[in-house]
């Protein structure tokens, strides 16, 4: 079977679907997928001028959405939100709670999750392009909650807000657009090889 036809027939799949399904699976990707973005918001770098530090929490966000699909994602996110609000110390350098100023990030990723894992339900993972299409969308939206939320918490204008709570963050979108432009084409690259 050529690649083309073997990507055709996974349609309406997402990465996680290609393993077994079961609900200790299903579990699994969950908890797993709540572990990571908490490991990856550790990867932290303090941005002069904003409360907003640099992380590697969004990038693991969206790749999670995207590889388990929107209700997997979704809930992964969930997860991670509901476990840092009662005090797990996995939010971005170590902080929990939902009174800092990036919470609105947090909940933003909630819905980003959701909608980058039903476009990678339709192929949007299976190009670069579309792929980088998705990310960028993906990021827009935890942009569209982080922004306002971090406005409101601070008693910033919405310039500021803008100022600090998205300008400086572009730069590192776009690497991780391309990041996530190589990994997840090269994922289905590969399991369609098998």
């Amino acid at each position: 079977m050529s690649t083309a036809a073997a990507s055709s027939t996974r349609t309406g799949l997402v990465l996680a679907d290609l393993l077994p399904a079961s609900r200790v699976r299903d579990a699994a990707l969950v908890l797993g997928g709540a572990a990571l973005t908490g490991l990856a918001a550790q990867i932290a770098v303090p941005v002069p001028g904003s409360p907003v530090p640099v992380t590697g929490q969004t990038f693991a966000a969206l790749l999670v959405g995207t590889a388990l699909g929107a209700g997997r994602g979704f809930a992964s996110l969930a997860v991670y939100a509901l476990a840092g609000m009662a005090g797990v110390p996995w939010f971005a350098e170590g902080a929990s709670g939902m009174t800092m100023p990036s919470f609105g990030y947090i909940l933003g990723m909630l819905l980003a999750a959701a909608v980058v894992g039903a476009l990678a339900r339709r192929g949007a993972d299976r190009s670069a392009w579309r792929t980088a299409g998705t990310m960028v969308l993906g990021s827009a939206v935890v942009y569209a909650v982080g922004v306002p939320y971090l406005a409101l918490s601070t008693g910033m204008s919405a310039s500021a807000a803008i100022a600090a709570g998205l300008t400086p963050f572009l730069v590192g979108d776009a690497l991780k657009a391309a990041l996530a432009m190589g990994v997840l084409p090269t994922a289905w690259k590969l399991v369609d090889k098998r």
